[in-house]
């Protein structure tokens, strides 16, 4: 992996991407050098312009580890809100149609971005907040512990389809729907990277595992990410692990050489690793007459239900018809029932070696010879 520096033009042209680089310069400037409609997803973790007046310590005297880095200084809110404007739209210019966003923030900053986040044309699709189980205590007792952060997930626009793995973020809630409260650690022990002089290496590291929930949930192997404000490159890090390509925008030298060595070191999984769960509705779409047509049921052939009540003769056009009805499997099953409607796929079976067998089972037969 390099670094490299690249021209500050807004491009257009049909440029390669420069995948798993760090990009040196102005977050601005290197996105405007990038081609349009480019990128699958941003995660940006802005400056958060915490207006910070002189230091704070602990009870004991000893000083906080604060952000007070000349890059989080702004002389205004509106030369923050300017500067949060300009890189919000150079980021929307580089979204593909589909493509989403995902911005972290403070209360310092982060309804200031929402709100710019509407004015450029983002759709919002939710707020997620990240409660910190180990928060840093407040030290002055003025006001509560600052005990999470707020993420803004949007798509490029109103009609974007963007990527939302639903059932593999249910898989991770241990098969629980994913809610718009994280719990999770914030960086400490090994995870909290230091430089040579064995301090933070950045003030404002996020967790791995804040990214690896962002990325297995909106993203899919293959796809490209870019993180505007790369830091210590934690995006840059599980992407490369989970089987995505980045791309890292930082100006400080620092960040970048700590971020470089830190990528170098992880591992990419393995390609069955790397897999996550899919809803029903992704999956390629089989018409049941395709059964018919390949052999795999005959017409004539008879479907019986899997409560054993009704049954049902396949016809040639791969509709079924019963003692009073005919239509498709769905419609049959559910007439049969009494019901509004019925998922014919689970509701029939058909005989095998004198065994009753779930159709679904050719379904899933004809799928994976589609995904192979």
């Amino acid at each position: 992996m390099t670094t490299t520096k690249r021209a500050v033009a807004p491009s257009n042209t049909a440029m390669p991407l420069p995948l798993n680089q760090i990009l040196e310069g102005d977050c601005i400037e290197m996105m405007n050098s990038l081609p349009a409609d480019s990128i699958d997803l941003i995660f940006a973790d802005p400056p958060y312009n915490l207006q910070l007046k002189g230091e704070l310590h602990r009870p004991d005297n000893s000083k906080v580890d604060a952000v007070d880095d000349h890059w989080d200084q702004f002389s205004s809110f509106k030369a923050y809100d300017e500067f949060t404007s300009a890189w919000l739209k150079a980021a929307r210019r580089l979204l593909k149609p589909n493509g989403a966003i995902w911005v972290i923030g403070s209360y310092h900053n982060i309804f200031r971005v929402g709100a710019s986040l509407q004015d450029q044309g983002f759709w919002i699709l939710n707020d997620v907040v990240w409660r910190k189980s180990n928060p840093m205590p407040n030290f002055r007792g003025k006001r509560f512990t600052n005990a999470h952060e707020t993420m803004i997930w949007a798509g490029k626009s109103e009609t974007s389809k963007y990527t939302f793995n639903y059932e593999a973020l249910k898989a991770l809630n241990e098969g629980i729907q994913m809610r718009s409260d994280w719990v999770l650690p914030i960086c400490t022990g090994h995870e909290r990277l230091k430089d040579d002089n064995g301090d933070k290496a950045h003030p404002t590291q996020k967790p791995e595992s804040l990214l690896h929930r962002v990325l297995v949930g909106s993203t899919n192997p293959g796809d490209v990410i870019l993180d505007p404000f790369f830091g210590t490159g934690t995006t840059g890090a599980v992407a490369k692990m989970l089987g995505r390509d980045f791309i890292g925008i930082e100006r400080e030298e620092a960040y970048r050489k700590v971020a470089k060595k830190r990528i170098a070191n992880a591992r990419k999984f393995d390609r069955e690793a790397l897999m996550v769960s899919t809803s029903k509705r992704a999956e390629p779409r089989v018409p049941f007459g395709q059964l018919v047509e390949r052999g795999m049921l005959r017409p004539g052939e008879e479907l019986y239900s899997l409560n054993k009540r009704h049954k049902a003769k396949v016809r040639a056009d791969g509709t079924l018809i019963g003692d009073d009805v005919k239509g498709s499997i769905h419609q049959v099953g559910a007439h049969l029932e009494g019901a509004p409607s019925c998922n014919g796929w689970t509701y029939w079976c058909y005989k095998k070696d004198g065994k009753k067998v779930p159709i679904d089972l050719l379904r899933q037969q004809i799928r994976a010879e589609m995904l192979n």
